[in-house]
């Protein structure tokens, strides 16, 4: 144990020296080795043993993760390493590698200054590694790559030496490919990988050892050499000569920044407020005496300590016992521990400073995602902008009446903590609804509520949610009246261009619930996207990927009317007019108006229902439309099941894009509606005889065929409890 202790009182020292620390993430395609790297990482670091590194799984510490062989949290671990004598913190975040928790990648992502990227020397790059690079840039974490698994290439597949090095140059030109796509334009040239520089390093996580051009160099092991060990069963020779912990830290240190760097090109991208300000300088230089910025990218529920909230202290020193503003929230929280992570465990400390990722106890208000300073007027930090948003459902209700109250709080508590979950609770009827990102996000979450949080609940079947939309431009306006006659809407609605609502999706929009923050600053950007002057201008309120506009000219009163027109906008953005579905590319604009011109005849009770009725009614006329989440499926199998793995798709109304041969292994890419995968494991192992290997990745809505429009929409309908038929414009003109 003295190892651990010792590594331990090392990392307390050099946590306040942020040129020695790197902070850096560990991302990849589902089953390329992730937690096995990392267990072995930490284990090379003297904080577990070595015999049980890789099998133990560490950081896989949540039970659901060890029963199903995958990582479902993003964990960190703090760990010390000595590079040409000198020693240096590491701290690393492991990241889920499955699409349903993609959400975390994202998160960690945040935390973290580079990224070791993991590719699989057999399979190659897979969707999921494509999201994870693109994750990494967008958030200006400098990637690296690891190519995993060259033992199971030589042994498994028998490539001969020429061979493997062809499979190395086509992954490494493949991620290049990606990166130079992605990379901001300032560092395309630095953040290239280039094997001779060291930026990619080949090896098993499994087996412990690894390689780069430069340790080549300096050990004298050729790829040939590695070749003869791996063929002759002398791998645990070779991990001693090459351990995997010391080549892979070393790439580490040598290539990714230290916080001090990090911080001057980070600041600007993650937070949008004065550079010159105190705060923003404080930011920028990492310094520990300025103002606290901490973001807070993950919540962990600890039986003993409660929430611990953990991310990245930017800015200051965070110290145990004082009040920090979780911004937005009225009341400061108190810390109550201040801690550095290892696996499971935290190892408490009086303060710690800028630079780190901290685990802080006591921020009882704060969720994934909040921005925490001793500053309440800070400007928050840019919120995590997620890849795909949750496209299923299930209704959750309490087994035994008197568990209803426990579980609207577990239900806010799961919320709090995972982001990705979208919580609907409905006290009336005691059926609260939970949306996720598939299948597996919803069970795992559904276990922990009755095993972590100990509340028996039932819950439906996985349900799909889908969007509503329209066609094309209202022929005429429509007109919504106010329930006592007084006042008059015209309205229109037309498809919000594409690129618009990208752009919107990107996260860009200074917009908070619907309202604007910059609006001079939205008009040139709407005006750059493309859009005229005078719709950019009347821009009023977005909410989702819409937009509300105000076309009209000098009508009196309307300036004062206009809060209560942007709250029945948002109520029809929230439901729609053809299934009670959230609505999604829409362009409301609002082209006339007659008000009364008394107050009290235009309050909320008149206006938000005429505005209703207006939206709802040339949505009608612009051709209502449903659009439903579709996913990408790539499926690799022996060519003697191909047409058994392509008849399985068809049958799930999924397009297949493109299909490749390598050798006996084909691979189909196809893109099919997520209401059609459930079940898919089952039947694609049944139909292969468990021969196939596949993925997914969530790639946005698309239009539901019109053959099906009428028959989803009188099922999404019934299951509400509305009438099978949707109303037609004519409803809404009473």
């Amino acid at each position: 144990m003295g190892r651990k202790e010792d590594n331990i009182k090392k990392a307390q020292a050099l946590m306040n020296k942020p040129k020695q620390i790197r902070n850096l993430g560990i991302c990849a395609h589902i089953d390329h080795g992730k937690t096995t790297l990392s267990d072995n990482l930490i284990a090379g670091a003297g904080m577990m043993s070595e015999e049980l590194a890789g099998k133990q799984l560490l950081l896989d510490f949540d039970e659901q993760e060890q029963a199903r062989g995958i990582t479902i949290n993003a964990a960190n671990a703090s760990m010390v390493h000595d590079y040409e004598g000198q020693e240096y913190l590491i701290n690393l975040i492991d990241t889920p590698g499955h699409v349903d928790f993609g959400g975390d990648v994202t998160r960690a992502m945040r935390a973290v200054d580079g990224s070791i990227v993991l590719a699989c020397a057999v399979e190659g790059v897979m969707p999921q590694t494509e999201t994870v690079i693109r994750q990494s840039l967008k958030e200006r974490v400098k990637p690296l790559l690891f190519i995993n698994k060259v033992d199971r290439l030589i042994n498994e597949l028998e490539v001969t030496p020429e061979q493997m090095q062809a499979r190395f140059i086509k992954i490494i030109t493949e991620v290049n490919g990606l990166i130079n796509k992605m990379v901001p334009a300032e560092f395309k040239k630095e953040w290239s990988l280039r094997v001779e520089e060291g930026s990619v390093a080949f090896g098993s996580a499994y087996h412990n050892w690894a390689i780069s051009v430069p340790y080549m160099k300096e050990s004298g092991i050729t790829f040939k050499d590695i070749f003869e060990y791996c063929k002759q069963g002398k791998q645990k020779e070779l991990a001693k000569k090459a351990p995997i912990h010391k080549i892979l830290l070393d790439m580490a240190i040598d290539h990714h920044p230290n916080p001090l760097d990090a911080q001057k090109y980070r600041i600007p991208n993650i937070w949008h407020g004065d550079p010159e300000s105190k705060i923003g300088k404080s930011m920028t230089d990492c310094n520990p005496n300025g103002p606290v910025a901490f973001m807070v990218t993950k919540i962990v529920l600890d039986p003993h300590a409660g929430e611990v909230a953990i991310g990245r202290l930017f800015s200051g020193t965070i110290k145990r016992g004082e009040n920090l503003h979780i911004l937005g929230m009225p009341n400061p929280n108190r810390t109550q521990q201040v801690s550095l992570s290892v696996g499971a465990d935290r190892i408490s400390v009086e303060s710690i400073c800028a630079g780190n990722i901290v685990a802080v106890t006591g921020l009882k208000d704060a969720i994934a995602g909040s921005t925490v300073s001793d500053d309440p007027e800070m400007e928050a930090f840019e919120k995590i902008v997620h890849y795909s948003e949750p496209v299923v459902t299930v209704a959750i209700e309490a087994k035994l009446m008197k568990d209803l109250p426990k579980l609207v709080e577990v239900l806010r508590s799961v919320a709090k903590a995972d982001p990705s979950i979208q919580v609907e609770i409905n006290q009336e009827t005691g059926e609260h609804l939970m949306s996720g990102m598939g299948e597996l996000h919803l069970e795992i979450t559904e276990y922990r509520i009755k095993n972590e949080h100990k509340v028996e609940i039932k819950s439906s079947l996985p349900i799909v949610v889908y969007r509503e939309s329209v066609d094309k431009l209202t022929p005429k306006e429509f007109e919504g009246k106010s329930p006592n006659k007084h006042n008059k809407f015209y309205i229109t609605t037309e498809p919000l261009e594409e690129n618009i609502i990208e752009f919107i999706k990107s996260g860009k929009v200074p917009s908070e619930g619907g309202r604007i923050k910059d609006a001079r600053g939205l008009m040139m950007q709407m005006q750059e996207l493309g859009m005229s002057k005078d719709e950019a201008k009347g821009i009023v309120a977005i909410f989702g990927p819409n937009l509300f506009i105000d076309m009209t000219k000098g009508i009196q009163n309307l300036h004062e009317t206009m809060e209560l027109c942007r709250e029945g906008y948002i109520e029809v953005m929230k439901k729609g007019p053809l299934a009670d579905e959230r609505v999604m590319g829409v362009k409301v604009k609002l082209m006339d108006a007659k008000l009364h011109e008394d107050t009290i005849h235009r309050g909320p009770a008149q206006v938000i229902p005429a505005i209703r009725q207006g939206i709802c009614g040339a949505m009608c006329l612009s051709g209502r439309v449903l659009l439903e989440p579709k996913q990408k499926v790539q499926i690799s199998v022996p060519q003697d099941v191909m047409g058994a793995a392509t008849r399985e798709m068809q049958q799930r109304r999924s397009v297949i894009e493109d299909m490749t041969q390598e050798g006996d292994m084909v691979t189909i890419k196809s893109k099919a509606p997520v209401s059609e995968m459930f079940g898919f494991s089952n039947s694609i192992r049944s139909v292969t005889g468990g021969r196939a290997m596949w993925s997914t990745e969530n790639c946005g809505f698309e239009k539901i065929p019109r053959e099906l429009l009428d028959e989803v929409v009188g099922k999404i309908r019934t299951r509400k409890g509305l009438k099978a038929e949707p109303y037609d414009a004519a409803y809404y003109t009473s």
